[in-house]
């Protein structure tokens, strides 16, 4: 079993909630699971997601990678003190899909005071075929006050 990373658990319905109104929503991005050092959220390939191809657009990939591994980055630190914004990200697109649904698999390879690094594999929901394999770097920094 893998030791608990939260500092304050996520709630998929709630992440759900929150990111109403913003590209999440847009993309179809749904928060599903949450684990002791991982998160999860599905998102399909559909007309929102693909590109002229008609294949799964890269960029939503990396837009589904970088939404699950920095709102997972947020709640591994103190969110009255802190934030996390994404510093950097890299994607390795190991397959097509023309439709159906995916997942991202969120899990954290370094958990610093200034820097995390997550490592995001993305898969085809029924199939567990890996689609996308990413790693993000974010970086943390300290609230200011009235910003």
């Amino acid at each position: 079993m893998s030791q608990e990373i939260w500092t304050l658990r996520p709630d998929p319905a709630l992440l759900n909630e929150l990111g109403k109104n913003t590209l999440k929503e847009q993309l179809g991005i749904v928060f599903t699971e949450v684990g002791s050092n991982y998160l999860r959220a599905t998102m399909p390939v559909d007309h929102r997601t693909i590109q002229y191809f008609g294949m799964l657009h890269g960029g939503a990939s990396v837009a589904l990678a970088e939404t699950v591994a920095s709102t997972a980055a947020n709640f591994v630190i103190n969110p009255q003190t802190h934030y996390a914004v994404g510093l950097e990200i890299n994607a390795n697109h190991l397959r097509s899909l023309r439709a159906g649904q995916v997942y991202a698999h969120a899990e954290p390879i370094h958990l610093g005071r200034l820097t995390q690094v997550w490592h995001i594999m993305i898969r085809e929901v029924g199939t567990d075929m890996p689609v996308c394999i990413v790693r993000h770097t974010v970086i943390v920094r300290p609230k200011v006050e009235g910003s």
